[in-house]
């Protein structure tokens, strides 16, 4: 029978458990009575599948503590989720159904800038607040009138460092392969300016469209440059054939990829020598942060990842607002969100230790497992470190934090 296009989300719902996502299948219930509902839009497939169910489970935890310290405002928190399905069709849907039918104040969690660009007017226009991972420099600059914030460093600021990083390797000649997306074009043109002001040279770029099954005739043009090093600047599914397309043509030299593209999924699916020596690139959390440590334990896990600790300050961030606001709505979240993680407030490291000094009146400036949590005035955060590993025999090398 042909499988309609609401199945898939359809049987996540049924079978959450299954993914490991641990706490967040009861909130996956429509909330009753007086519970208070907060919208989660997260890739649970699609190219952002590998992350998306991690953010939602992150969330949950917070959330979950949350409720257990007596809840925000009073009342339960609920989290709604949906598939965005790394698709800007499928997200507006869902974020319609977030915001029309269920009515929530924010919506957390969208990964890939087109999908946070295709969803971020319908935020705007409608007052719900939105929280996001995705770097496009354009995402920031639409005219969302305080409504979004992002977590993750913007894509100017990345493009930069990572410039500066392949400079300090001694690359010479760097040639950069992008998917088809906001992010492709200004994240070529920084490199660019970065690599020349570092004794380096872009000496190439090309632009590429997803779904295809083999990029030989691209991985042919960027070898035709002679590049000591190719960015791979795309996501899992096409950076995968990208990875093998290069192998196949004999190409030796450096291989650098976000590290969205280069999972330990994409590992596990491809050989040892098709993989080895890959540099990947991620914002890295702040590790030396009381918030990491509770994160840590929160989570249960040894190492939590950049979008996992966004996701955490995702939900401290909106709970904190909305406790500040004492009203739960996207206008209270965005006229309250930097007054509780920024200034000369108090630091707390969590959402319930931050709940208790409002309830005392106190004011408090939360401080991130992500980092600061400190915004410019259209959204974007400051400053952001970056983990850099290499893969070495099928697994992740730390090579430094910068």
């Amino acid at each position: 029978m042909p499988q309609t296009p609401r199945e898939p989300r359809r049987r996540f719902l049924a079978s959450a458990g299954a993914l490991a996502l641990g706490g967040l299948a009861p909130a996956l219930v429509r909330a009753q009575g007086e519970a208070l509902q907060l919208g989660v839009l997260t890739p649970l497939t699609g190219a952002g599948g590998f992350d998306g169910p991690r953010m939602a489970k992150a969330m949950q935890a917070v959330i979950d503590e949350v409720n257990g310290n007596g809840g925000l405002l009073g009342r339960k928190i609920v989290l709604v989720v949906e598939d965005g399905q790394t698709n800007p069709e499928a997200a507006v849907r869902a974020a319609r159904k977030l915001i029309d039918v269920t009515k929530v104040p924010a919506i957390m969690g969208t990964w890939a800038s087109a999908v946070t660009s295709a969803v971020a007017p319908l935020c705007w226009e409608s007052k719900t607040f939105l929280t996001t991972v995705s770097g496009a420099d354009s995402i920031t600059k639409l005219p969302h009138q305080g409504y979004l914030i992002r977590t993750q460093p913007n894509n100017h600021l990345q493009a930069g460092k990572h410039a500066e990083f392949i400079a300090s390797m001694g690359v010479k000649r760097c040639f950069m392969m992008s998917i088809q997306a906001p992010f492709a074009q200004p994240t070529q043109s920084r490199a660019t300016e970065v690599l020349k002001e570092k004794g380096s040279q872009m000496v190439g770029t090309l632009i590429y469209d997803k779904d295809k099954t083999t990029y030989r005739s691209e991985v042919d043009q960027a070898l035709r440059a002679n590049p000591d090093l190719i960015y791979l600047n795309g996501y899992a599914p096409d950076v995968t054939i990208l990875l093998r397309d290069l192998y196949r043509a004999g190409y030796g030299g450096k291989r650098f990829a976000q590290s969205y593209a280069v999972t330990t999924k994409v590992l596990d699916s491809l050989p040892h020598e098709v993989t080895e020596g890959v540099i990947t690139v991620q914002p890295s959390a702040d590790v030396t942060s009381p918030a990491y440590e509770l994160a840590k334990k929160r989570l249960g896990v040894a190492e939590p990842d950049s979008y996992e600790t966004q996701a955490t300050d995702w939900a401290s961030l909106v709970s904190l607002a909305i406790a500040k606001a004492k009203t739960p709505t996207g206008t209270g979240i965005r006229d309250s969100v930097r007054s509780i993680c920024q200034g000369s407030g108090q630091k707390v490291y969590s959402a319930v230790e931050g709940l208790k000094l409002l309830a005392q009146g106190k004011d408090i400036n939360y401080e991130g497992a992500s980092g600061p949590c400190d915004f410019t005035e259209i959204g974007d955060i400051t400053d952001c470190k970056f983990r850099y590993n290499k893969v070495e025999n099928g697994k992740f090398v730390l090579l430094k934090v910068a």
